[in-house]
């Protein structure tokens, strides 16, 4: 019998990028009871790299969207990935987990990469939804544009739910914060993580089944919250897109401040 090769195993990088320290509870849970509470949120990009691979998820927002919607932007997306090693003009597959202003900016700094995105997040963002301003104010329509040029020129790869984007990398529709939202999961050392983006802005929205209030469907949220814990290893597992608490309970690379090894066991 012949034995089949291990499934590969991959690094992965939580980088943060910007910071909005000034949001407060009601901004961040879907029912809160006290409402100016704080809740700080942090903005990440993250890296997959291993088995000769490199796989960046999210490109972030360039230093006009940070002036113009009041988040403190720390570095560039391009500048925290250099800080690893990651060139970005050289990167090949970009996974945009959603097109929101925040995941789906800068492209333009990807020029060799394919982007994958799901068939159901194009349709929501150039579609009827978007004569909305509840819906619209958390797109950018530059970015948007940038998409559909991106289609044009053969570099958009839409997907038609779950796929396997490489040996032990897949991604999940979940929907709910979007109606194409999607989730990454990724075989590491220490068991498959689920990248998990918006899927759950903060550990307690999963914890508690209360959702970021920004959504499309509240149904298909909480769905979604089931789905990406079944596709983690353990809850230390599922990564929250923009969670402050990922900095500290995972290792810092190397005297990066703002750098997290996922890969590694949390602290």
């Amino acid at each position: 019998m012949t034995q089949l090769d291990p499934a590969p195993t991959y690094e992965v990088y939580a980088l943060r990028y910007a910071t909005q320290p000034d949001r407060v509870a009601r901004e961040a849970y879907f029912r809160c009871e006290i409402p100016e509470a704080p809740a700080p949120q942090d903005y990440f990009v993250w890296a997959i790299r291993g088995d000769g691979r490199t796989i960046v998820v999210d490109t972030g927002f360039s230093a006009s969207s940070a002036q113009k919607r009041g988040r403190a932007l720390l570095c560039h997306p391009v500048e925290a990935l250099a800080r690893i090693g990651i060139d970005a003009s050289a990167v090949r597959d970009v996974v945009l987990t959603h097109a929101h202003y925040d995941h789906a900016g800068n492209l333009a700094s990807f020029p060799e990469a394919r982007f994958h995105v799901q068939d159901k997040e194009m349709q929501y963002c150039t579609g009827r939804l978007m004569r909305h301003d509840i819906l619209r104010r958390t797109f950018d329509v530059a970015d948007v544009i940038a998409l559909v040029r991106l289609l044009y020129e053969g570099r958009l790869l839409c997907h038609d739910g779950d796929v396997t984007l490489a040996p032990g990398v897949t991604l999940h529709l979940v929907g709910g914060h979007t109606q194409g939202q999607q989730v990454v999961r990724v075989a590491t050392r220490r068991g498959p993580i689920v990248l998990a983006s918006d899927g759950a802005h903060f550990w307690a929205n999963l914890r508690d089944r209360n959702p970021f209030p920004i959504l499309v469907d509240l149904g298909a949220t909480l769905e979604a919250f089931a789905l990406i814990e079944r596709l983690a290893a353990s809850p230390e597992h599922i990564i929250p897109g923009h969670d402050p608490a990922v900095l500290t309970r995972f290792p810092k690379w190397r005297s990066e401040t703002d750098i997290v090894a996922l890969h590694e066991e949390p602290l």
